[in-house]
């Protein structure tokens, strides 16, 4: 057996990079093809703003002359200035489960940061910190979420093998039952008035462009100095939120303003996963009617991020956004969260609040680089 790392430096390669994933997870019910279109934007350091800032290099492993794992590694500037340590961050890892194929591809991938200086290498993040983060470690057999990364189990092993240690842990939460719950409960959701200037509206499409500089506004601002958190700029937000439209509605983003000023965001999304596992990675006319039309069916809601800028953190803005989450959630069967940090006590205690518990794990893991 014969293995050998390349970089991905034409469309051939490219190719074999995109459709690795579609071969690992062939027969695979639960797994949702990305779609591969998406990929290649993401991917793309001339369209992708983040990159501005952030090196891209793209990897496939060999065996044989057959791929058998790839690897993303990116170095971001802006990361370095603001935690003072310069670090690289490896994402879109899949493998076959070959202990010497992953190995070999994390070997030239350290090789390669090491002539960069770098510090550690940590992952997976697809490709930064707004993205799938993480490593599935539990629930395997189980259909993720939008925005939940979702691999075989045998991976924990292969990074164990190539030398890396779990550095952070993060989790899900979930209610299967909302709707009844919040029922049971008999509370009253009417309208949230408008008191002592606080007011909250939905995000408006007619003034896109102004509500998304709203929300890029309060996330970067109440996520300041968190976990491996960048401020994002007003070029990169518009460009994850592209397909906004698809993935969630105008009334499931609420924005809370104190005399006319944005001070808070409960956004939310629709577990899309059940329509685009039919897609199968395409895109297409076609495919597109057919998500349209199944949107209406969706019995999941998401929330995305609850942001609440840091002076108002101890205010009547939080009973204002839980508030506005009941109404949301109780027009579906189940609520789930994206990734939270366990120790992050609020966010954890603000899903109890609807009845969530702890769901999947995923766990982050890193590789000193200095010996």
């Amino acid at each position: 057996m014969s293995y050998q790392v390349l970089p991905v430096t034409d469309a051939r390669r490219l190719k074999d990079f995109l459709r690795l994933p579609f071969a690992l997870y062939r027969g695979d019910p639960n797994w949702v093809a990305p779609i591969i279109s998406e990929v290649k934007r993401t991917l793309d350091v001339k369209r992708n703003p983040y990159f501005a800032q952030a090196s891209l290099d793209l990897y496939v492993c060999y065996k044989d002359q057959a791929p058998a794992a790839r690897l993303a590694v990116v170095i971001d500037k802006n990361h370095e200035q603001v935690f003072a340590r310069r670090a690289a961050f490896f994402g879109f890892f899949e493998s076959t489960n070959d202990r010497e194929a992953s190995k070999v591809l994390f070997d030239e991938a350290e090789r390669y940061c090491r002539s960069r200086g770098v510090e550690v290498l940590k992952g997976p993040f697809n490709p930064n910190h707004y993205s799938e983060i993480g490593l599935q470690i539990d629930r395997f057999g189980s259909a993720p979420a939008f925005f939940e990364p979702n691999n075989p189990p045998y991976y924990r092993v292969l990074l164990a093998k190539a030398g890396f240690r779990v550095s952070a842990v993060l989790q899900t939460m979930r209610n299967d039952d909302i709707r009844n719950e919040l029922a049971a409960r008999d509370e009253t959701i009417d309208a949230l008035p408008d008191r002592n200037g606080y007011s909250i509206r939905s995000f408006s499409p007619a003034d896109k462009e102004r509500d998304l500089e709203c929300l890029r506004e309060v996330n970067n601002d109440a996520f300041a100095g968190n976990w491996h958190f960048l401020p994002l700029s007003k070029e990169e937000y518009a460009f994850s939120a592209k397909y906004l439209s698809l993935v969630t509605r105008p009334d499931l983003i609420k924005i809370v303003e104190h005399q006319g000023r944005p001070v808070a965001v409960l956004h939310c999304v629709l577990d899309i996963n059940p329509l685009l596992r039919g897609l199968k990675g395409q895109a297409g006319p076609i495919n597109y009617l057919r998500f349209r039309r199944g949107r209406r069916r969706l019995k999941t809601l998401i929330i995305y991020t609850v942001a609440i800028k840091k002076a108002y953190q101890h205010t009547r803005v939080f009973s204002l956004l839980l508030k506005a989450a009941r109404g949301l959630a109780k027009d579906f069967e189940t609520v789930s969260t994206t990734w939270i940090l366990p120790e992050n006590v609020p966010s954890v205690r603000a899903a109890e609040c609807l009845g969530m518990r702890p769901d999947k794990h995923f766990a982050v893991y890193e590789k000193g680089l200095n010996s």
